[in-house]
């Protein structure tokens, strides 16, 4: 049995897309919140069963465990010590998490946290007469509807400001995988011998491209004149900051700033090699974003 969870969330519901368009034959347990929209899994045809809890339960996870022989874990990298746990009790014999290259971050704060999780999963696995295969998935920045965190932002804040601040020029090279392209990869990671796998993949875009360049993207498609204004990475702390302080802490940028002068670009040759990764380009991905944005205004 394949146990699943975020299959309704952004990257989720396209793997649940592959798992139809590719007639999936295999049982499905989902696990699912009370408010998550279970509309696409009710009509998939698939042989599922939804389970209806909270990973932070580890009794819930538990009994969810049971009689699994693979976990496809999607709700992401907080979640993660729960599950490989639950996991390990119930025999399981794989795991593929998707977690994130924010792991390599040297501004991130919660960066130290990924690293204690995924050291503390190792410590499991590792364990004496512990046979879980375990594939660690990592994407990069994850965009492609407007419901992402990301390029959403973006688009409405280009859309809304003439003149549009970057920080260095816009030079720091940025690498956006399409949540579409993700859908695809974990169903074909899922589709691998799991001796075949690798210990983890990265999953980014077809190619880096510069934030300026991806700001210009979204103002062509958008069709304004934005003017694009320059500001040291310092300056643009400093703002952040003083913007925090002004709010009493409701709003805190100072992270986001301070990761738009740091390169985040990361090379996917092992999952070209593997299973034939092919992700779209930034180009025709935000494009499809801004068409959303643009029908829904």
């Amino acid at each position: 049995m394949l146990l699943i969870t975020g299959i309704t969330g952004h990257t989720g519901k396209y793997f649940l897309r592959e798992l139809i368009t590719n007639k999936y034959e295999g049982q499905i347990r989902c696990i699912v919140r009370k408010t998550s929209d279970t509309t696409l899994l009710d009509n998939s045809g698939l042989n599922f069963e939804k389970v209806v809890g909270d990973l932070e339960d580890e009794e819930f996870v538990q009994k969810a465990m049971r009689g699994v022989d693979t976990v496809m874990h999607i709700s992401g990298i907080l979640q993660t010590p729960n599950v490989i746990r639950a996991a390990v009790k119930a025999n399981v014999e794989r795991g593929i998490f998707v977690h994130t290259t924010g792991i390599y971050s040297k501004f991130k704060s919660a960066s130290d946290e990924y690293k204690k999780i995924e050291h503390e999963l190792d410590k499991l696995i590792n364990q004496e007469q512990v046979n879980i295969k375990i594939t660690i998935l990592r994407p990069t920045m994850i965009y492609g509807d407007l419901c992402d965190l990301n390029m959403s932002k973006f688009i409405k804040m280009v859309d809304t400001l003439r003149l549009f601040p970057v920080i260095n020029h816009g030079s720091c090279l940025i690498q956006p995988v399409n949540a579409r392209d993700l859908g695809k990869a974990y169903f074909q990671v899922l589709g691998m011998k799991k001796e075949q796998s690798k210990h983890e993949y990265v999953l980014s875009g077809k190619k880096p491209i510069s934030m300026i360049n991806a700001f210009r993207l979204i103002s062509d498609n958008l069709g304004k004149k934005t003017i694009f204004v320059s500001f040291p990475l310092g300056i643009g702390v400093l703002i952040a900051r003083t913007l925090k302080l002004c709010t009493l802490g409701k709003v805190d940028y100072i992270e986001r700033v301070q990761r738009m002068g740091e390169d985040r670009s990361f090379p996917h040759k092992d999952a070209i090699t593997d299973f034939g990764y092919n992700p779209m380009t930034f180009e025709e991905g935000i494009k499809i974003e801004v068409d959303q944005y643009l029908n829904i205004k």
